[in-house]
């Protein structure tokens, strides 16, 4: 009997565990069926990863084919077409011939913050793995990502542990976190990450990104392909010149990742 008691524990705290270290499917659920009743640009298909289906929105390239492809990463709490800077990405990227593939990334609980991200960095790698793998099923020949905040932070950490078939890495206020938590080390990420690698940042970002500008640059010093830019100007949303950030983050892509 004792024995039973204690395995019905185990159970019952395997299960509550499992729920707090994973998204919020409901609110995932929520965020898709909002995009798909508004969707005006792009697809909406879906994704599997761990026995898990998410939402993903492709948009294809204007004027080429689809052999350049962006992966959009939004930041902790948004989803794949969130306004304003990640809709701006995944919709104008694709009239300057970079495809874009913007994932709904696993979230939380509304309020929730950066620590409580940090043990669903699991599940982002699994989610882009996905991505790539359907990506070059389709003929995409050159992947990049494009992260956003957490997203940023959960791609670099996903490059960091290997390629994975993606050729360039864009950060867009890359914080460094005041964490012990090891998968949220960026200084330590990026020392790892050797693909061609923009970290964008605002004059007036965030603390966690603005202050550890210097620390990031130094960490990626013995990266030839590395470079930092600073928005001048401009606040943590970038709400001054949006097409200004799209057009550093496509002119990079088009002549670091260049075609065969």
């Amino acid at each position: 009997m004792f024995a039973m008691r204690n395995a019905s524990l185990f159970t019952a705290l395997l299960l509550v565990s499992t729920s707090v270290f994973a998204t919020d499917s409901r609110r995932e659920q929520d965020f898709a069926t909002a995009i798909q009743q508004q969707l005006s640009m792009g697809q909406a298909i879906w994704l599997k990863s761990a026995d898990k289906t998410f939402l993903a929105i492709f948009t294809e390239a204007e004027k080429t084919d689809n052999s350049q492809v962006a992966i959009v990463l939004h930041d902790m709490g948004e989803h794949p077409d969130a306004k304003p800077l990640i809709h701006r990405l995944r919709t104008t990227l694709p009239m300057h011939n970079w495809a874009t593939l913007a994932l709904q990334m696993p979230v939380r609980e509304s309020g929730a913050q950066a620590e409580d991200y940090y043990p669903l960095f699991e599940e982002a790698h699994g989610r882009i793995d996905a991505a790539v793998e359907h990506l070059l099923k389709n003929d995409a020949k050159h992947i990049a990502i494009v992260g956003y905040g957490m997203g940023a932070l959960m791609a670099a950490s996903r490059l960091a542990d290997k390629p994975n078939d993606v050729a360039a890495l864009v950060s867009i206020s890359l914080p460094l976190p005041p964490t012990t938590a090891t998968q949220a080390q960026s200084l330590d990420l990026i020392k790892k990450v050797q693909l061609p690698f923009l970290d964008v940042y605002a004059e007036f970002d965030l603390a966690a990104v603005l202050d550890s500008a210097r620390q990031r640059r130094m960490a990626g010093k013995d990266n030839p392909v590395y470079r930092q830019i600073k928005m001048d100007g401009e606040d943590h949303g970038y709400q001054q010149d949006y097409d200004l950030l799209v057009k550093r983050v496509y002119s990079w892509l088009t002549t670091t990742v260049s075609e065969d």
